[in-house]
C-alpha cells in the first residue's frame, strides 16, 4: 500500500484560497480566491495557467458543470459568473442575491444552478436561459453551503443556524432538518450514491446521515479547530476534510476510522477537493498556495488496504525488559491514531515550476487594482477568512516572493493600454451606469420571486376554486338523484 503523496504546488494567488474543483476530464484545475479572482490551472507541468478577471470581491466558490465546457464561481461581490475556460475569458454575469453568496453548485445534469447566500435564502436558476427560477427560504441565518443530490431532485443545505435542511425540488418544500450541531454549520454535501450526507461544523465535528432513515450513522471529532471542506471520493469509501488545524485529514468510512493526517499547509485549510476519477486530491487555504496530491490508497484491494494500514498503525512493540516473567507493572508507549505524513519543502523542485499565468476576461471598466489594499509580505491583510480565524501570515521569502512575480504579469499590455485610453469622465460615467444597472438588476430579481409567489397563489386559489365547483356540482347531483323516486310517487 502506498501513502498519499504530494505531486506538485501551484503559486499565483495572491491571498487565501477559498475553493477548488477538478474538471470532469482531470485536466484542469479551478481554484478561487480571496484576491477576487478564478485561476484555472492545467495539470500538464508544461502548460500556462489562466487568472480570469471580474469578480470585484472575494471568490467563495468554484465548479466546473458536468460537461466541462462552463465553470460557475460565486463571490462577496453578489454575483455569480459563468466562464467558459478558455484562453477568450468570456463569463455571464448573473446578479444572483442581496447579499454575499457563499456556495454555487451545478446539478448532475448540468441544466440548473443552486446558489446559498448570506441573505439567508437559496436560489435555484437555469443554466440554459440565465434565468432565475425559485427561492427557498426557511434559513434564520447565513447559508454557506448548498448542494444537488445526484438525481436532483433534493438539495441539502446547511449554515450559520446551525442547521441541515432537506428540500423538494419538485414542491419546493423543506421535508427534513438536523439540528444537532454545536455551532455553525459550514459544509455539505451527498455521496455519489444518495442515500447519505455528511456536514462538517465548526464545532470541530464531521457528521454522516441516512437520508432514508434519518439516522446518524457516523460522528468523527478528529480535528483539533473548526472544519471548514470535505469532499467525498468517488466510491464514497473515504472522505477528505480541511480544517483551521492547519490539516488535512483522510477518513475510511467503511472502517469508520482515521487513516491519514496530511500536513504541508502554514495555516488553516479552507478547500480539499478529489478529482472525478480519484486520483487526485487538491487542498488550499491561507498561505496562498495549492497543493496537489496523488491519492494512492485508492489503488490496491481493500482489505489488503486495511491489512496493511492495521499493520502499520498497531506494531509488533519491541519486548520490554520486563516482560520477562515474573512481571512487574510498567507502562507501554500508545501507538499513534494515524499515519502523519509531512512532505518536506527544503528540497529545491526543480521539475515543477511556477506555471506562466496569463489574464483572461479583464473588464474595461474594473479599477486596475481591484480595491488593492495594504499588503502584509505581498498578501492583502483584509479578508474574513483569516481575521475571523486569527491567523498571522507567516512572512514569505524573498526569493518566493521574486519567482512570483517573475512568472504573473498583473495587466496584458493590451489590456493596460485600453483601460489608460478611457478618460477619466467617462470611466466614472460608466461605472455609475453599471452601478445603476446593478440595482436595477436586483430590483428585477425582487420583482421576479415576487411574481412566482403570486402565481403559486392564485394557482392555489384556482384549485380550491375548482375543487368548490366540483363539491357544488356533485351536490346538486345527489339532490336530483334523491329528488327524482319523489316526484315519480
Amino acid at each position: 500500500m502506498e501513502d498519499p503523496s504530494l505531486e506538485r504546488h501551484f503559486r499565483g494567488h495572491k491571498d487565501v484560497i477559498s475553493c477548488a474543483d477538478f474538471s470532469p476530464n482531470n485536466k484542469q484545475l479551478a481554484t478561487g480566491s480571496a484576491d477576487t479572482f478564478l485561476m484555472i490551472w492545467n495539470l500538464n507541468p508544461k502548460a500556462r495557467a489562466y487568472r480570469f478577471v471580474g469578480h470585484k470581491d472575494k471568490v467563495s466558490s468554484v465548479q466546473f458543470s458536468p460537461a466541462g465546457n462552463l465553470v460557475a464561481s460565486a463571490s462577496w461581490d453578489k454575483t455569480v459568473r459563468l466562464w467558459t475556460p478558455t484562453i477568450k475569458g468570456e463569463s455571464t454575469v448573473i446578479r444572483a442575491h442581496t447579499a454575499v453568496i457563499r456556495s454555487v453548485s451545478f446539478s448532475r445534469d448540468g441544466q440548473h444552478l443552486v446558489t446559498a447566500s448570506d441573505d439567508k435564502s437559496l436560489k435555484v436558476w437555469s443554466v440554459h436561459r440565465q434565468r432565475f427560477m425559485y427561492s427557498l427560504n426557511q434559513h434564520t441565518n447565513w447559508v454557506r453551503s448548498a448542494k444537488f443530490s445526484p438525481d436532483g431532485r433534493l438539495i441539502v443545505s446547511c449554515g450559520d443556524d446551525r442547521s441541515v435542511r432537506i428540500w423538494d425540488t419538485t414542491n419546493k418544500q423543506c421535508v427534513n432538518k438536523f439540528t444537532d450541531y454545536g455551532g455553525s454549520v459550514t459544509f455539505v454535501d451527498f455521496n455519489s450514491s444518495g442515500t447519505c450526507i455528511a456536514s462538517s461544523g465548526s464545532d470541530n465535528t464531521l457528521k454522516i446521515w441516512d437520508i432514508r432513515t434519518n439516522k446518524l450513522l457516523q460522528h468523527y471529532q478528529v480535528h483539533s479547530s473548526g472544519i471548514n471542506c470535505f469532499s467525498f471520493h468517488p466510491s464514497s469509501n473515504y472522505l477528505i476534510s480541511a480544517s483551521n488545524d492547519s490539516t488535512v485529514k483522510i477518513l475510511d468510512l467503511l472502517e469508520g476510522r482515521l487513516i491519514y493526517t496530511l500536513h504541508g499547509h502554514q495555516g488553516p485549510v479552507f478547500t480539499v477537493a478529489f478529482s472525478r476519477g480519484g486520483e487526485y486530491f487538491a487542498s488550499g487555504g491561507t498561505d496562498a498556495q495549492v497543493l496537489l496530491w496523488k491519492t494512492n490508497f485508492d489503488a490496491f484491494n481493500y482489505k489488503e488496504v486495511l491489512k496493511c494500514n492495521n499493520r502499520r498503525l498497531n506494531p509488533e512493540p519491541a519486548p520490554h525488559l520486563t516482560d520477562i516473567h515474573p512481571r512487574s507493572p510498567h507502562l507501554h508507549t500508545a501507538s499513534s491514531a494515524s499515519i502523519e505524513i509531512n512532505p518536506s519543502f527544503n528540497v529545491a523542485d526543480t521539475q515543477t515550476l511556477d506555471p506562466p499565468v496569463v489574464d483572461v476576461g479583464q473588464s474595461l471598466f474594473s479599477k486596475t487594482q481591484h480595491r488593492v489594499s495594504s499588503l502584509v509580505n505581498g498578501v492583502p491583510a483584509h479578508n474574513e477568512w483569516r481575521n475571523s480565524r486569527g491567523f498571522q501570515q507567516r512572512p514569505s521569502s524573498s526569493k518566493r516572493q521574486e519567482e512570483e512575480e517573475t512568472h504573473i504579469e498583473t495587466f496584458t499590455q493590451e489590456e493596460q493600454t485600453m483601460h489608460n485610453s478611457l478618460p477619466p469622465s467617462l470611466s466614472n460615467t460608466l461605472e455609475h451606469i453599471v452601478e445603476q444597472l446593478d440595482v436595477l438588476t436586483q430590483t428585477v430579481s425582487v420583482l421576479e420571486q415576487r411574481l412566482t409567489l403570486t402565481e403559486d397563489k392564485l394557482k392555489e386559489c384556482l384549485d380550491n376554486q375548482l375543487k368548490i365547483v366540483l363539491q357544488v356540482r356533485q351536490a346538486e347531483e345527489r339532490e336530483t338523484e334523491n329528488g327524482s323516486p319523489t316526484s315519480s310517487l
